[in-house]
């Protein structure tokens, strides 16, 4: 089985470069466009492109009915979902069965066993991964809450039993605080997520956020193609990436290794997908989550290992094994993802959307950019403020750093009212402790918050 024509649905960066694996394949592609991006690069660079709603997302990229109608009158026969959006929606993917559509992603079950973050901790403590102390399962009342945090000790976090996205997440330090926090985890995750489900573990301080890219054929074939470090996060935002994870033991990633694959084989898994984990002062490992779709910060494991990982979606979701094994993964060198936002960190990181006057995007050895802009284009205000991704390779760790810094002073971006996190993201690749590999996932934060005393309250938008 092979595919001739996809829909993708998203938009921006991911969109159009979906679509260019897709036209290496020889596989023609349908674009959907919000009003708001009727003039997007991704729209023009597609084989087809159907207008399917207003600017908001839950009118347009969120509005199953439009995507779908949109693919059969292309002809497509597959949907890829991109990140964001409805690419980790169980619903959607069982509709586009229902209408003889392929979901490029795992099966409806399958991301709904994921999806439940407390479930799938608890079917994979059974496999043998380890756990953090918390709650067997959801929570139902404040009081059940603090009986499980009086049980596995303070602080304790509150998380989204269907969040994602760095959402639904708040820690408490003790009694009083942690009725507050259940109260507003859970109203945030009933308007978000439509599910106000919460669960507990214990607070891990300080730690770094290492995960694993793992891949699973539809013929029993699962692998990993190693691991990334993303501490660097702004209020579990995540703003730069790295492949591999810094000073990791070897037993360590080994072990890393292995747990995902064991974790993939255990939910049934097909397709690609992330293995998240948290790694303490200790270097003790925690299971955290999967993510059952590509990563934002895939590129970092592209550039590493030379796999096309939307290339290997496609293939899985055609019923074809995959095209590598895991001797043949090979990771060489080391790779950086910036992610560089429309927003301004010294206004509390509010986003700038506006015209771009000046759009001239790094190059050089070793440089790849991921855009959906370019100059004379209209950054949006109704999506998420990415800009742009740049992500570098080189021989050496200390290389890519200089490279990544490089790239991102090269990176001319102007318009009326428009601001990067370029500024930020230069810095923090300055500093010391990023140097040295001694960042953890609280090292953004008290940065930001040294020097910026609006950071307490801003809030980000949730859609991409």
């Amino acid at each position: 089985m092979s595919f001739s024509k996809i829909l993708i649905a998203n938009r921006g960066e991911i969109a159009l470069r979906i679509a260019r694996t897709c036209r290496e394949l020889g596989i023609e592609t349908v674009a959907v466009y919000s009003t708001a991006d009727r003039d997007a690069r991704f729209v023009a660079y597609a084989d087809e492109a159907v207008h399917i709603g207003p600017a908001p997302a839950k009118r347009s990229y969120r509005y199953p009915p439009a995507i779908i109608e949109a693919a059969l009158r292309a002809g497509a026969e597959a949907i890829h979902p991109g990140y964001g959006f409805l690419s980790e929606d169980a619903d959607f993917a069982r509709i586009c069965t229902d209408h003889g559509l392929v979901f490029i992603g795992p099966s409806p079950e399958v991301m709904e066993c994921v999806g439940d973050k407390a479930r799938v901790r608890a079917l994979l403590a059974a496999a043998g991964l380890p756990i953090l102390p918390g709650s067997d399962g959801p929570v139902a009342t404040p009081a059940e809450a603090e009986e499980v945090a009086e049980r596995i000790g303070y602080p304790v976090i509150v998380k989204a039993a269907a969040g994602g996205g760095g959402r639904g997440i708040e820690p408490a330090g003790d009694r009083a605080e942690l009725r507050e926090v259940y109260r507003r985890t859970t109203a945030l995750a009933r308007q978000v997520f439509g599910n106000g489900e919460v669960y507990l573990e214990r607070l891990v301080q300080a730690p770094r956020h290492v995960e694993v890219q793992f891949l699973a054929d539809t013929h029993g074939t699962v692998l990993h193609l190693g691991d990334r470090d993303c501490s660097l996060q702004r209020r579990n935002q995540k703003l730069v990436e790295e492949a591999p994870s810094p000073l990791l033991p070897d037993r360590v990633r080994e072990r890393l290794g292995e747990y995902a694959v064991v974790g993939a084989r255990r939910v049934g898994y097909t397709g690609a997908g992330t293995m998240e984990f948290l790694l303490d002062a200790a270097g003790e490992i925690t299971f955290m989550e999967i993510n059952a779709r590509i990563q934002v910060e895939h590129p970092v494991t592209e550039l590493l290992t030379g796999v096309d990982l939307v290339r290997e979606q496609i293939r899985v979701a055609a019923g074809e094994p995959l095209g590598i094994t895991q001797d043949q993964v090979a990771l060489t060198g080391t790779a950086i993802e910036c992610r560089v936002n429309a927003e301004d960190p010294s206004a509390g990181f509010r986003p700038t959307p506006g015209r771009l006057t000046s759009y001239h995007p790094p190059g050089g050895p070793g440089v790849r950019v991921d855009s959906g802009f370019g100059q004379g284009d209209v950054i949006p205000p109704d999506y998420d403020s990415l800009l742009a991704k740049v992500i570098v390779w080189a021989p050496t760790r200390e290389q890519a750093i200089v490279r990544a810094d490089r790239a991102l002073a090269e990176f001319a971006v102007e318009g009326p009212g428009v601001a990067t996190t370029i500024p930020l993201l230069r810095r923090l690749l300055a500093q010391p402790d990023f140097v040295a590999a001694r960042h953890s996932t609280a090292f953004v934060d008290a940065l930001t918050n040294e020097f910026n005393p609006m950071e307490k309250t801003s809030e980000r938008p949730a859609d991409h």
